[in-house]
């Protein structure tokens, strides 16, 4: 599995196509989340009937596009794929955002902190913010301590600012699609969806809590860290859950303002790889670690801080941001990832359905993709775009 989200993620060649779907079919998407809600969008926009369910509703607490922010960064070192992915999503960010004049992205650009000469995952990603006419400033160690005074930088070699990313509010952006999926003619349904019998390559059916029958034509699970869960036998190995804490601290009485209007951050120590994201409506200065953490379960585990776990983030802040040593936690998440082997994305139909649709994997970073995501997987749905291999089971 790779070790965090930050790493550069390998890619191969082989592709599939999808048969396109019929013009009249309907479809049911399972999940409500970065994956799944901006897919039903979509799907409905080409006229397709859908039908969107979750158990909770769009950023509901457990799920893991419920907390209030993300970050939206299109490094990925070599690979292109997922950084013209982001540079797609960042736009129609920006035109939702006009859209629906509902506040979703804020550019505070995205700052990595680097502690050697070669950073591969910013450095690889050079080339394409240069072809797109986005490129990255440079910034010395000394450079950085002026800019940013609130920084220890002495065990850093430099630093990289993207002005161009920056933080997304991801609980509300996810009950905004949620909103404009029924106000544009879908239908959500808020119940435990279980699946049906498979018979002659097709699922005909599933049953829903509530003690309806849904029939449909297609079945797009994309439900998160559930995945794996819901097809131990296919995917439990595949799609597993762990535990990511992040932590809101309180910021200095004298120059809180400094604090909130730091960028987005990310230390690439290779290890723990903690980031931030400062300045969300004066909740605190947010700390994550991206470092995998225990295995999770997504519906019934405790949101609780694990100690050991603060502690390490507290050594790290007193040692990266002096300013804020001994600040008091004043809020803290539990996020659940679901993560796939490689870290890549997971779109493929179920080896013995040819109408059922795994899509996740989001391993972490995959909300900021959503827009550009649910696009994409419906222009493969209809057979205008092939899946990469990377994407598929193996």
């Amino acid at each position: 599995m790779s070790e965090n989200t930050f790493a550069p993620i390998a890619r191969q060649q082989e592709s599939r196509t999808l048969t396109p779907l019929d013009s009249n079919a309907h479809v049911v998407v399972i999940g409500a989340g970065a994956f799944g809600g901006w897919t039903a969008l979509n799907l409905l926009k080409q006229k397709f009937k859908v039908t969107l369910v979750d158990s909770w509703g769009a950023g509901n607490s457990r799920s893991s596009s419920g907390d209030e922010t993300r970050v939206i960064r299109s490094t990925y070192g070599a690979n292109e794929f997922y950084f013209n992915l982001n540079i797609r999503a960042l736009q129609l960010w920006k035109d939702y955002e006009e859209r629906w004049q509902r506040k979703l992205f804020e550019n505070k650009g995205v700052l990595w902190l680097c502690h050697q000469r070669k950073t591969p995952v910013v450095d690889d990603s050079i080339p394409f913010a240069q072809q797109h006419g986005m490129m990255y400033e440079e910034l010395t160690r000394n450079e950085l301590a002026k800019r940013y005074p609130i920084v220890n930088a002495e065990d850093l070699s430099h630093a990289w600012f993207d002005p161009y990313g920056g933080l997304l509010y991801a609980r509300e952006a996810m009950q905004t699609v949620q909103q404009a999926f029924v106000q544009e003619g879908g239908t959500f349904i808020q119940a435990q969806l279980t699946p049906g019998s498979i018979n002659h390559a097709r699922m005909q059916s599933c049953q829903l809590s509530n003690g309806q029958s849904l029939i449909a034509d297609v079945f797009i699970f994309a439900c998160g860290s559930w995945l794996g869960k819901m097809f131990p036998e296919i995917l439990g190995s595949m799609i597993t859950c762990t535990r990511q804490e992040v932590y809101y601290f309180g910021m200095p009485e004298l120059n809180a303002a400094q604090y909130e209007s730091f960028p987005v951050w990310i230390d690439a120590d290779g290890h723990d790889w903690y980031y931030g994201i400062p300045g969300n409506h004066h909740r605190g200065f947010k700390v994550g670690v991206d470092k995998r953490g225990e295995a999770f379960d997504p519906t019934h585990g405790n949101r609780v801080l694990n100690t050991d776990v603060l502690h390490g983030a507290r050594t790290f802040i007193a040692h990266r941001f002096p300013g804020l040593t001994n600040q008091p936690l004043v809020e803290n998440r539990v996020c659940p990832y679901e993560n796939s082997p490689d870290g890549n994305f997971l779109f493929d139909q179920h080896p013995e359905a040819d109408n059922v649709i795994f899509l996740g994997g989001g391993s972490g970073h995959g909300f900021k993709h959503g827009p550009a995501l649910g696009e994409w997987v419906t222009r493969c749905l209809t057979g205008l775009d092939q899946i990469p291999g990377d994407f598929l089971m193996r």
